[in-house]
């Protein structure tokens, strides 16, 4: 799979899992005050400067779409939606 253009392909990083008293696994919910989502990067397109492949991210949260592979969901965006290099 390889991002073309200006696009990213990332994985949204999965954070503060936490579990109920019932024992349920319960995900982050989001947060209308954080604009920003952490993620790597799997594949970058050849127009792409200054990111490479692995690459920990911020991007905006409202960015690109979700693309599944497999049993595997991906998100799909472009190079200018990326605010942070970690």
């Amino acid at each position: 799979m390889k991002a073309v253009g200006r696009n990213l392909i990332i994985e949204k990083i999965e954070q503060n899992i936490t579990k109920s008293e019932g024992g349920l696994l319960l995900g982050k919910a989001d947060r209308e005050d954080i604009r920003y989502v952490e993620a790597n990067i799997v594949s970058v397109g050849n127009d792409v400067e200054g990111l490479k492949e692995k690459d920990s991210i911020f991007y905006d949260r409202h960015a690109g779409h979700f693309i599944e592979v497999g049993k595997n969901t991906y998100h799909v965006i472009k190079a200018q939606d990326v605010v942070v290099v970690l």
